[in-house]
């Protein structure tokens, strides 16, 4: 869960198009503990993680998964950390992962991820 929540935070501000630098200047904090926070290697704490929530400017709930009883469709796959890690490598991956939260309609975002997943799937 600490990776989950880690890498959550590291594609909002990624997104945002915020340093560690800048995130851990305006929490007060290192940004080796940004980056300690971000691999999950060390926990954020609940206040912590609130005053977070308040810099990327999204609620709280959006770093965890969704619980039982959520619908199919918004599910996170547990193994998406390591994804999102090697998406985040190339310059186009950034691109893609700090656009996509920006469309706003639901059905082009899933639209759009249908069309990756159909690409990266291997050919038959």
């Amino acid at each position: 869960m600490d990776a989950f929540v880690g890498a959550r935070i590291a594609l909002r501000r990624s997104a945002l198009g915020l340093s560690q630098t800048a995130l851990a200047t305006r929490l007060g904090i290192s940004f080796q503990q940004v980056q300690k926070y971000e691999r999950g290697t060390n926990r954020i704490s609940a206040s912590r993680l609130h005053a977070v929530a308040d810099v990327l400017g999204m609620p709280i709930t959006a770093f965890f998964p969704q619980t039982e009883g959520a619908n199919s469709q918004d599910t996170i796959d547990p193994d998406w950390p390591a994804g999102l890690r090697f998406m985040s490598a190339t310059a186009e991956g950034q691109a893609v992962a700090a656009s996509f939260p920006l469309i706003t309609d639901r059905a082009l975002r899933q639209a759009v991820a249908t069309i990756v997943q159909a690409l990266a799937a291997p050919a038959s």
